[in-house]
């Protein structure tokens, strides 16, 4: 049912779900990026160690996404709709805990207690309070607008929030988090306390303009939890669902991807290329492209499909990480090129990703009659995290298999040429490897092209007009 007193869908519903993913990339790109840096150098807690904790850290996740989706989708609706208020409700405890996350001052407990720290603060941030205004936002995309055009928009949108948390992320912070010492790169470990505060607060701010500029145009009546199907009932309908399934395995794809590649970029530019501060030029090759696409993303999936244009996408983006990782080239501009093209080719697929699970949503209401936004977003949510505990699992694991040798308060350390290359390998090889990957699992599995979308938006329309019918 949509409520039709309210102001039509437009500019401001954009505005506002874009600030929404600005607020989350504020606290979750700079964990991506540099929070196993933070447990590695300013704590000086072995990379073995770190990649357990993002291991485990996914096992209590599927728990807390699914449970968090089936909170949203059983609460009764309030006026202010069903999933807005809880970003009013968890900005500031995000903040709060998205801070004590990078206290520098940790470093001088004995290493136990610095372990313990390291699990409980990120398990909060993390597990609970992400995950308590991630999974309210994700759902809105679908009650906002039931127009596929609509949704494509307010994907690009969302895509185009993340980049812009990019430019302060990636370019800011390498400028103020190290200082060149003798031709390297060291760190300033009280930076990363006061970064974390900064970008927590911003957060905290571009929630509450979320939750002001957006609407919950469809409003479907209030449920209750099915409790003959039960928790693994529900996931057992949810897992014959081949496009759920299909863009889970992306997703996994696609994080593994980009926050393996990011996670490695650190260590990359400040101790193979010798300079933390080119990532500046690193982090522009990669969001440039990506605004560039967002005019055409909505024409373009509208003329061709999502999943058609995003095929082509991931193909450019594949070649051109294999060629950096065949190259292996030690000039940073030639690096810094390569990776620009490499973000023409996967910056459609950012930029209407979020526009496939509101897809995934709908069809899943076709098949079961059962309309489950929360908990399907919810599963995919969990899905993208399992995505980058596998990326940091991974990322601390390699780091060790290589050598990496762990130091302590930012102290300079230096690698062996095989730990270098190795580093370097990672950041380049897994890349091309996931975006093929990406490629094959829409080309052949995923099942919703751009006529069976526009087929499915038909048939929910018809059902929604004469619910009785």
């Amino acid at each position: 049912m949509s409520d039709r007193n309210v102001r039509p869908f437009g500019m401001r519903d954009k505005v506002g779900y874009l600030m929404g993913d600005l607020a989350n990339d504020f606290t979750f790109i700079f964990a991506s990026v540099y929070l196993t840096k933070f447990y590695t150098d300013v704590l000086g807690v072995s990379a073995y160690v770190v990649g357990i904790l993002f291991l485990l850290a996914r096992c209590v996740d599927a728990f807390t996404d699914v449970g968090m989706g089936r909170i949203v989708d059983t609460m009764p609706i309030s006026r202010e709709g069903r999933f807005r208020p809880w970003l009013k409700r968890m900005a500031v405890p995000l903040f709060v805990v998205n801070t004590l996350m990078y206290l520098y001052l940790a470093a001088r407990l004995p290493m136990g207690l610095r372990i313990a720290y390291m699990f409980i603060t990120y398990i909060l941030w993390g597990s609970v309070c992400y995950t308590a205004v991630n999974i309210p936002y994700g759902s809105m995309a679908s009650v906002i607008s039931d127009d596929p055009g609509d949704r494509t928009s307010l994907s690009t949108f969302r895509s185009l929030g993340a980049m812009l948390a990019v430019i302060p992320i990636n370019i800011i912070t390498p400028l103020l988090l190290f200082k060149q010492v003798d031709g390297q790169s060291v760190l300033i470990p009280e930076r990363f306390t006061l970064l974390a505060a900064i970008f927590g607060a911003m957060a905290m701010a571009a929630y509450f303009l979320c939750y002001k500029m957006t609407t919950e145009r469809i409003q479907l009546p209030d449920k209750k939890a099915d409790k003959s199907k039960g928790f693994f009932g529900l996931v057992k309908v949810l897992a014959r669902n081949k496009a759920l399934m299909t863009i889970i395995g992306a997703a996994i794809a696609m994080l593994l991807s980009q926050i393996l590649s990011q996670a490695m970029q650190t260590y990359l530019f400040q101790d193979y290329f010798h300079n933390a501060s080119l990532m500046i030029f690193s982090s522009i090759a990669t969001a440039l492209p990506m605004i560039a696409v967002a005019p055409i993303a909505r024409r373009m999936s509208e003329r061709y499909g999502k999943k058609e244009c995003s095929i082509v996408g991931c193909a450019v983006a594949a070649v051109f990480y294999a060629v950096l990782f065949f190259v292996h080239t030690q000039n940073p501009a030639l690096f810094i090129a390569l990776m620009l093209m490499a973000s023409i080719g996967v910056g459609f697929f950012n930029m209407v990703i979020w526009a496939f699970i509101t897809d995934v949503i709908d069809y899943q209401e076709v098949l079961t009659y059962q309309r489950d936004d929360g908990t399907v977003y919810a599963i995919y949510s969990f899905s993208r995290k399992l995505g980058q505990a596998i990326a940091g699992g991974i990322g601390g694991f390699a780091l060790g298999l290589i050598g990496y040798v762990s130091s302590t308060a930012g102290q300079a350390v230096q690698q062996s040429q095989a730990t270098l290359d190795g580093i370097y390998n990672i950041a380049t090889g897994t890349p091309a490897i996931g975006y093929l990957v990406v490629l094959l699992l829409l080309a052949f599995l995923y099942p919703l092209g751009k006529k069976e979308v526009e087929k499915n938006t038909e048939i929910l329309r018809m059902r929604h007009a004469n619910p009785n019918g």
